[in-house]
């Protein structure tokens, strides 16, 4: 699948490796979080990055004291209906102070988007390739928000606050 990373298209350089797989020598690698735990101990000697694939389903705190140790984040969102993905992502952008790369995996889809880089993620794994190249259309259809947010963009509300009439403005 495609990989969109800071809104381009790119070549994803990470290698997913299954529970059984051994671990490379080189070359990033994205582990099962199950997997990332036991062996994040013998993982801190590796010269090249890793990566932990985090489910929805578990406390996002439990990552912390790894979080220096990691070159990605990956959020799993399982079916589109399921959104603690996105709770996940604001606590590592917003308390947890994760200012590396974060993507979203699984059922990433088209309509999504905007929302998904609202909460943080800046990498997607578009769950079709037709979607994948319809990224800029689709970020692009909007302009203003209401819901205050970790990506650094203000709220509609922040914006209209931030402007001062005038003194002696007929209102």
């Amino acid at each position: 699948m495609p990989l969109i990373e800071n809104g381009r298209i790119v070549e994803d350089r990470f290698r997913r490796l299954a529970d059984d797989e051994a671990v490379p020598a080189e070359g990033a690698v994205l582990l099962p979080a199950e997997r990332f735990l036991k062996e994040a101990e013998a993982l801190k000697g590796r010269a090249a990055p890793v990566g932990v694939l985090w489910p929805n389903n578990r406390r996002i705190e439990e990552i912390a004291p790894h979080l220096p140790a990691l070159a990605l984040v990956a959020l799993h969102f399982p079916i589109f209906r399921d959104g603690r993905a996105y709770s996940q992502a604001r606590l590592l952008r917003e308390r947890l102070g994760w200012r590396g790369p974060l993507r979203a995996t699984g059922n990433v889809l088209r309509d999504q988007f905007v929302f998904m880089l609202r909460a943080g993620f800046d990498q997607l794994e578009p769950s079709k390739a037709t979607d994948a190249a319809a990224f800029a259309e689709e970020v692009g259809s909007h302009s203003v928000f209401y819901q205050p947010t970790g990506d650094g963009r203000p709220s509609i509300l922040r914006a209209r606050l931030g402007r001062v009439a005038p003194a002696g403005a007929a209102g």
